[in-house]
């Protein structure tokens, strides 16, 4: 019999000093100029200090019974409160197991009425389901670094629609940009996907980088079997998620009991082992996406001040002002043009022309383009500076932390995952000016 993969183990501190600067850089230096250029009615809403404090979170989802609290306790290695497993649907809420000194119990309502926490949001779901929503503290290693989502067994028929009082859809939905990584869990003696569960599967469409695909209680199966079952949910995913590549399916037994021994158990460890490792690098990679945001936000605010630049540039002094933000709204695309030839600004930049044109048609605060604020030089420069000085020396402390913040390999008894290194950003290509990307979509 082969050794059970240990627990993912990672050094839950080993970001905090970077997430601090991104959070400081983006409070102190982006945050006022998205406020000031209406970031807020063009793209998204702007960021508090909670959205970078909140760890890294993964949630698992899937019918009941495959095994999804079991696997908690697995990583965990204790159990936590408000656990329960067996046969029958046993988890009826949503839980987010977090870390604390000592066990208890934090109430749906009291957990949403804290503006800190990353789930203050949740509230719009109303008392239906904050009922079936709770937090749960756990002095575990894991949780220092992961908080961890376990929801409820997805049922069939209108127990799933009708008998719960809240739209679970909707909930999973709101999570699945949050999360850092989603394992979607099957069991291997049940793989037939219900109308209700492939429903959810959909709305998961646009994150596939995050979704992992469990079968798990592989080992109990004849090998023979194992493999018809494989290949048939292979299939049966190909048909709901769409992607071009045969989404990678992880096949073995993740609870805390020995497996099955049979002649297959290298390869359920191998699986395990490649499973465990993207767990063990979701701290590493949430801080790099908050950097990567940071990027991002930088680069669309200097944008928006460039076109609402242009915009106000274009209107009249005096008369005719009504007539010619019609006009301007109608060949926003010479506006964008304008801006990219005059600021060598690359086209993937640039928002979507169509909603662009949509805001400016209808938010009140664009009733007016000669009150947009007028753009200071200085601004681009501050903007510039940004990515090339403060995100730069972000990166090279994010490249200086040892073994990518994971714990030493011959203590975890696990060598860890490989992973690239992550270099600052490159400067913006510079954008051809012959070239009009907007044509097709000209009215």
């Amino acid at each position: 019999m082969f050794r059970r993969r240990k627990r993912p183990q990672f050094d839950a501190g080993a970001f905090d000093s970077i997430l601090e600067g991104v959070k400081s850089v983006y409070r102190d230096k982006v945050r006022p100029l998205e406020a000031q250029y209406m970031v807020k009615d063009f793209h998204y809403p702007l960021l508090n200090d909670s959205d970078f404090d909140a760890r890294p979170m993964v949630m698992l989802v899937g019918s009941y019974s495959t095994g999804k609290t079991s696997f908690i306790r697995f990583l965990l290695e204790k159990d936590f409160p408000g656990m329960h497993v067996g046969p029958e649907p046993t988890t009826d809420k949503f839980q987010a197991i977090m870390y604390g000194p000592e066990e208890r119990v934090l109430p749906g309502n009291a957990l949403v009425s804290n503006p800190a926490t990353p789930f203050h949001e949740l509230s719009q779901f109303g008392n239906a389901f904050l009922g079936r929503f709770v937090g749960c503290e756990v002095n575990s290693d894991f949780v220092r670094g992961c908080t961890l989502i376990d929801t409820p067994g997805i049922l069939a028929g209108k127990k799933q629609t009708q008998d719960r009082d809240y739209s679970y859809e909707q909930v999973v939905q709101w999570f699945a940009p949050r999360v850092d990584l989603i394992l979607v869990m099957f069991d291997a003696h049940k793989v037939d996907i219900s109308d209700e569960f492939k429903s959810m599967l959909q709305k998961l469409e646009g994150y596939d980088d995050k979704i992992r695909v469990v079968l798990n209680k592989s080992d109990s199966l004849d090998p023979t079997e194992l493999l018809k079952i494989n290949s048939a949910l292979t299939w049966s995913l190909a048909r709901i998620l769409k992607a071009p590549e045969v989404r990678r399916i992880y096949v073995g037994s993740f609870w805390d009991q020995p497996l099955n021994p049979n002649f297959m158990s290298e390869l359920f460890e191998r699986e395990a082992a490649v499973l465990l490792s993207d767990l063990q690098v979701v701290p590493r990679n949430n801080t790099l996406n908050k950097v990567n945001n940071l990027i991002m936000r930088t680069r669309m605010v200097r944008v928006q001040a460039l076109i609402l630049h242009q915009l106000k540039c274009e209107m009249p002094k005096m008369t005719g002002k009504d007539r010619k933000q019609r006009e301007l709204i109608a060949g926003l695309e010479e506006v964008f043009l304008k801006v990219m030839k005059a600021h060598n600004v690359p086209v993937g930049d640039f928002p979507d022309v169509n909603k662009f044109r949509h805001t400016l048609a209808t938010c009140e605060a664009c009733r007016d383009f000669t009150k947009f604020k007028k753009l200071d030089d200085k601004l681009l420069a501050q903007l510039d500076a940004i990515i090339a000085n403060d995100i730069g020396m972000l990166m090279s402390k994010f490249d200086s932390i040892p073994q990518g913040g994971l714990i030493d390999a011959e203590r975890s008894g696990a060598a860890p995952p490989s992973m690239p290194s992550a270099a600052p950003p490159h400067a913006p290509p510079a954008a051809r000016a012959a070239a009009d990307p907007w044509a097709d979509v000209k009215q």
